[in-house]
């Protein structure tokens, strides 16, 4: 069973290296070197205006949403699985030391803001919309994460594939992930999307190096934004 599993995680991050490994390459490259020399993350291009749904803990409702209402904002989109919330599909310590505590502390400065929507499915990747598992959800990330604040990290519902239905080098992550390892395997990946809702960068949020390197994008693009200020 072990030597199955690791065979399936192989297969998976090969996928993966072959939608988006050129570009990775020179990004992980940049990132290496970014105390001396600045380098643009790719553009993958833009993601559609898509519509979805986010939980208000407060009031235990949905509201409607689209990407366009977080323009101006520095996105990162991910899934959260009801069935293995803290470690499957985004590591929620990993995640919170490397990434969501820098959020958390810069909140108040406007050209660093940045959210993050976690789309709650089942094993599957099928979207989950029982309120009841939204407010379960609520309280293992208040558990898992002293600080947490709905308003930067929102829990949402919807057509979640269509934000991984993504193109590049001749491959689409979502219908290789799926037609040769199986429902659900594109949920494990981190999006993080500019303010103008281009993908910027795309890596697995399950492990703690891909989430450090996912920080160290993330701290690539908003010097981006403050050169360009500067200008």
């Amino acid at each position: 069973m072990e030597n199955k599993a690791k065979k399936g995680k192989l297969k998976v991050l090969i996928a993966f290296l072959l939608v988006f490994g050129p570009a990775l390459t020179l990004v992980f490259i940049s990132t290496r070197g970014c105390k001396h020399n600045f380098k643009e993350l790719e553009d993958f291009g833009k993601l559609p205006n898509l519509s979805f749904s986010v939980y208000s803990p407060e009031n235990k409702s949905f509201s409607n949403k689209t990407l366009k209402d977080f323009q101006g904002d520095i996105l990162f989109v991910s899934t959260i699985q009801t069935s293995c919330p803290s470690k499957c599909q985004i590591s929620l310590f990993n995640f919170r030391e490397l990434i969501y505590n820098h959020v958390y502390e810069n909140k108040r400065k406007k050209m660093k803001q940045v959210r993050i929507i976690s789309f709650i499915t089942d094993k599957d990747g099928n979207a989950v919309k029982d309120p009841a598992a939204f407010a379960i959800m609520t309280e293992i990330l208040k558990d898992n994460i002293p600080n947490y604040d709905p308003t930067l990290w929102t829990l949402a519902t919807g057509d979640v594939k269509a934000f991984y239905n993504i193109d590049n080098n001749g491959k689409n992550l979502l219908k290789s992930s799926e037609q040769e390892y199986g429902k659900g395997a594109y949920q494990k990946y981190l999006l993080l999307l500019d303010k103008n809702a281009h993908l910027r960068m795309v890596l697995p949020a399950n492990k703690e190096g891909e989430i450090r390197v996912m920080f160290e994008d993330l701290a690539l693009l908003q010097k981006e934004y403050d050169k360009k200020r500067s200008e």
